[in-house]
């Protein structure tokens, strides 16, 4: 039980990436706040969790909007009373388009979502780590986009270069009060995600193009992505932080 006692927020842990890293920390007994937009599913991963002899609330919340981003950290603390884990894994993509054809509303779009998110959620769990006073960890889903870009995805690459920048610096902001701030950079995986990514033509030959990129020869995996983070977020990696870990397969060498 890596995370016993242990309170975590998984953003975008309805489906996934989140979904996964959420059934995960809750098997190693934490105690999770499954937070998306899309309210139903992150009931239905809560209460499967709960099934399953573990500890698990959904919370409804668009992670873009200040105020609901507030809410759901204050139900967090009411909820369960503390937060040592924040797991900020929302986020959107993009069909394949060429930089100077993508239009002003998905560009801001994917900054609200991708970016913006991810300063609110830091605005408003660092207090609350700060308050607390025994640290606590912060992972940010980054992505290989923002080291090894692929064209026709400038725009959202953009916003996980972004991120690299935001946690490295973040990292160094909050060392003096013993919070961590770690990167995960996954490679494509098989969820909702990798549809927009493959874009409108053969989805059999664009899929075919996307793993021959990984010298492992697949895409990544919400248990792949859970791994990572439970190492990350343990106390085994109590002396990493600023690290874009990158679960790829190889794609970024």
């Amino acid at each position: 039980m890596r995370l016993k006692n242990k309170v975590a927020i998984v953003t975008g842990a309805a489906s996934g990436f989140g979904e996964g890293i959420a059934r995960r920390f809750a098997q190693e007994g934490a105690s999770v706040v499954v937070a998306d937009i899309n309210y139903s599913n992150a009931q239905k991963v809560s209460s499967e969790i709960k099934a399953e002899g573990g500890k698990a609330e959904a919370l409804n919340v668009d992670v873009s909007d200040n105020l609901q981003t507030k809410s759901m950290f204050d139900n967090t603390i009411k909820l369960f009373g503390k937060l040592d884990i924040l797991i900020q894994n929302a986020a959107i993509g993009m069909k394949p388009t060429p930089f100077a054809e993508t239009s002003e509303d998905e560009f801001d779009a994917l900054f609200k979502i991708n970016v913006k998110s991810v300063y609110l959620g830091a605005f408003h769990g660092i207090p609350i780590f700060r308050k607390q006073g025994h640290g606590g960890v912060i992972i940010n889903t980054i992505s290989t986009a923002a080291l090894r870009p692929r064209p026709g995805l400038t725009a959202y690459n953009s916003t996980k270069g972004a991120l690299v920048t935001m946690t490295k610096g973040l990292s160094l902001e909050l060392a003096p009060d013993k919070i961590r701030v770690n990167g995960l950079c996954p490679v494509a995986g098989d969820t909702a995600m990798l549809e927009d990514f493959l874009g409108d033509g053969p989805r059999v030959e664009a899929y075919s193009r996307f793993v021959s990129t990984v010298p492992l020869g697949r895409l990544s995996t919400p248990r792949d992505m859970a791994n990572a983070a439970l190492y990350l977020s343990s106390d085994e990696a109590d002396f990493i932080t600023g690290v874009m870990l990158e679960v790829d397969g190889g794609r970024c060498i």
